[in-house]
């Protein structure tokens, strides 16, 4: 092979990855583009540009209060999720790992329930009676764990079998380690980027849920999605504005994350 050869195909990969993140951002360029303009309707361009939908979006009490409670139900169910996920992982794969293959099953069943279907269920088990929760946050951080199941599960499982986590805690055992030194001391900050993998994949996928979020509970506590559907008959600046200021928060959040692991790997 000549030396032109790997050149052209470098240059064929790079421009092949150029244009897949080109399509990949037209559209978001778009919605950006009419969230700052100022009228855009027959003309290719838009005539004028300004900030004002983004300034009436952010200082509007209705938006503050469902993009908070949309954090609060969200960062509810992950910490759930982590407090019970963890120690049932560390007991199947240190004491029980032919169990692995039933959970393999098990984790995957609340993708085999449609939403719609699972909220119908949800609201006739939970409308009334002693354990009433219709409306409330606690069924939507109930729904939400279940959700974030499978994505916490698979990453973490997939990070316990890389690290080797038996040949792990025998060793800080030899060493002079009980149990519960070694899972916290030793196998834990070895989980943490299959952790921060598993709660970014989570986070950015119950924050942007709609289907439970609007059967359950509706406006009674209203969420961002619920809050954006409510808002689609009024102007589409400020709805794209909306959707913008999404995408910008869960990229933030996504590059804070990745610096922190950084951060902390070096």
């Amino acid at each position: 092979m000549s030396r032109a050869e790997p050149g052209s195909a470098a240059l064929y990969h790079r421009v092949m990855v150029y244009l897949l993140f080109a399509i990949l951002l037209l559209p978001l360029l778009g919605t950006f583009v009419y969230s700052i303009a100022s009228s855009w309707s027959a003309t290719i361009l838009p005539s004028g540009f300004t900030f004002k939908w983004y300034l009436q979006l952010w200082s509007d009490p209705r938006f503050l209060n469902a993009f908070g409670q949309s954090l609060l139900v969200c960062v509810g169910a992950l910490v759930l999720s982590v407090v019970l996920i963890l120690p049932l992982l560390f007991v199947v794969h240190y004491h029980f790992p032919r169990l692995d293959a039933l959970m393999n099953i098990l984790i995957l069943l609340p993708f085999a329930v449609p939403p719609v279907v699972s909220s119908v269920g949800l609201l006739q088990l939970y409308g009334s009676g002693p354990f009433a929760m219709v409306g409330t946050p606690w069924i939507l951080i109930g729904c939400y764990f279940t959700v974030a199941l499978p994505f916490m599960y698979r990453a973490i499982t997939n990070n316990l079998q890389a690290i080797n986590l038996r040949d792990l805690m025998d060793a800080a055992q030899l060493l002079g380690a009980s149990t519960w030194q070694a899972a916290f001391l030793v196998v834990l900050p070895n989980l943490r980027k299959g952790l921060m993998v598993a709660l970014l994949l989570s986070f950015s996928f119950l924050f942007g849920e709609f289907v439970f979020a609007n059967i359950l509970v509706g406006t009674r506590y209203e969420t961002l999605q619920v809050y954006l559907n409510n808002m689609r008959n009024s102007s589409g600046h400020f709805t794209s504005a909306l959707v913008i200021s999404y995408f910008f928060f869960v990229l933030l959040l996504t590059w804070a994350a990745n610096i922190l692991n950084k951060d902390k790997s070096q």
